[in-house]
């Protein structure tokens, strides 16, 4: 099975002790998102993960672990979101220069290839226009060259949640042509670097531009970073034009610091700061406990490893 750590939360900037005391007791407790009640018990042996996916915007304080991941077994790589934006739309990151050079010194320590950058969501204001974009993306891909292979970009969603926001004039609802135009220039800016540009789960064709379409949790990244092929089938549970394939999903919404406006995974940010004051390290859960009157269920879980593809076969048995 592939864990996600964590599409609703940014597990390495915040959870990273709890995350590593769970691997070490070989499993975790998990919440239904959409019922409460429901508590789902995952296994988490090497045998059983065949690849753990992190996203973050700041993996600075999961650094220091990774010598101890290896030596446990496990294959990962991360979904590193870097983004061009100021404390107006991303509240409680740390300075940019200084996240950047976490990005090169990750790269540096796991490799390349499992350092995928996320330019995501792109977002449009009176401030942030098209040839601001564009100009910081060229500079971002002149100082990530060499420290990252792909690039998945996606435009904002305007789903409800962000009114406020499109209120108080941070964002708005981007047009085709500015998108095409975007893409246009990343497509030509990207290539120069030798980095390969994706796109996340948009409705518009950028395969004009030689932008394919992203898949986050990908099959192809994943069996290169475990060595062996994998038998799975894509995510039903994702939204529509995700290419992703199926995984497991730890964390848990109004639980992510980083304070961003665009975020889909807070509601609010005092739901965040009640919820993490009811984070323990040392818990099997990531917020809170379970009670004993909850019901606990055994997910089964496997790996997705092919044995009997002859290409992987020694590889998958090491």
């Amino acid at each position: 099975m592939i864990i996600s750590a964590s599409r609703r939360t940014d597990i390495p900037a915040f959870y990273s002790e709890w995350f590593m005391n769970r691997l070490k007791d070989g499993y975790v407790l998990a919440r239904n998102p959409m019922n409460h009640a429901q508590v789902s018990k995952i296994e988490l042996s090497p045998e059983t993960v065949d690849c753990i996916v992190f996203w973050t915007k700041d993996a600075k304080n999961i650094m220091d672990k990774l010598c101890l991941m290896d030596e446990l077994g496990y294959p990962y790589y991360f979904q590193f979101t870097l983004t061009p934006y100021g404390k107006d739309i991303e509240l409680y990151l740390r300075d940019k220069e200084e996240i950047i050079s976490t990005f090169i010194e990750l790269s540096q320590k796991i490799g390349i290839h499992k350092v995928l950058w996320r330019y995501d969501p792109i977002i449009l204001n009176t401030d942030l226009t098209v040839e601001y974009h564009l100009e910081r993306f060229e500079n971002l891909c002149g100082r990530l060259s060499g420290h990252t292979r792909i690039c998945t970009i996606s435009f904002v969603d305007m789903y409800g949640k962000l009114m406020k926001s499109v209120k108080n004039r941070l964002l708005r609802e981007i047009t085709q042509e500015e998108m095409r135009k975007l893409a246009s220039g990343f497509s030509r800016i990207s290539r120069s670097f030798g980095i390969e540009l994706r796109a996340c789960c948009e409705s518009l064709d950028l395969s004009g531009f030689g932008i394919r379409r992203a898949s986050c949790i990908d099959k192809a990244t994943v069996e290169e970073i475990c060595g062996c092929s994998l038998d799975v089938k894509p995510d039903a549970n994702q939204r529509k034009g995700c290419g992703c394939i199926q995984s497991i999903d730890i964390g848990a919404y109004n639980t992510c610091r980083n304070g961003c406006v665009y975020c889909y995974a807070n509601y609010s940010y005092p739901a965040v700061i009640t919820n993490s004051l009811k984070h323990n390290p040392k818990a099997d859960i990531l917020i809170g406990a379970v009670n004993q009157d909850e019901k606990i269920t055994l997910k089964k879980m496997q790996s997705y490893k092919n044995y009997n593809y002859s290409f992987f076969r020694e590889e998958c048995k090491q």
